[in-house]
């Protein structure tokens, strides 16, 4: 899944308007103009659309912890450079304060079934024996369970495969 697939269905998850796109952003202390929103959210084929770099996604996902969850005292978490399937899901279990019970929960309404042993190999950090790599899959049905219980229904023009 490339970051701006990721960027829409979350703004799509939460009805994120381009001005609380912008705040987002504004939780990680990044300005963004409308623009740049707008060209991230665009469809790849569009003549406008801009590819989501890792960094400036990262730091939309950690302006969602701080939307969210609230922001942290001292210093502020440094967006990733490199980002993968696995941290972006780590993020999201951390914006949406869940645990191991409620992702499956959200993975089961997208039709997935997982268990929780499975599930935590997602988290575990990469040099563990027991790490697992989050295949586009995982992250898309996650993804399709968040908005199932966030939106409640599926719009037949946004529906997630």
């Amino acid at each position: 899944m490339t970051n701006n697939d990721c960027l829409r269905r979350i703004r799509y998850i939460l009805d994120l308007s381009d001005s609380k796109m912008m705040n987002t952003f504004a939780q990680a202390n990044h300005d963004v103009t409308r623009t740049e929103v707008s060209a991230w959210l665009k469809k790849d084929d569009d003549a406008d659309f801009v590819k989501c770099r890792d960094i400036i996604f990262a730091t939309f996902l950690n302006g969602l912890i701080n939307d969210k969850r609230g922001k942290k005292e001292g210093p502020q978490a440094e967006p990733e450079q490199r980002l993968n399937n696995n941290i972006i899901f780590m993020k999201l279990k951390i914006a949406f304060n869940l645990q191991a019970e409620g992702i499956v929960s959200i993975l089961a309404l997208a039709g997935l079934r997982v268990s929780k042993s499975e599930l935590s190999a997602f988290f575990r950090r990469p040099e563990h024996k027991h790490f697992r790599k989050c295949q586009d899959q995982i992250l898309r049905n996650f993804l399709k369970g968040l908005q199932l219980q966030y939106r409640n229904k599926l719009d037949p023009d946004d529906a997630f495969e």
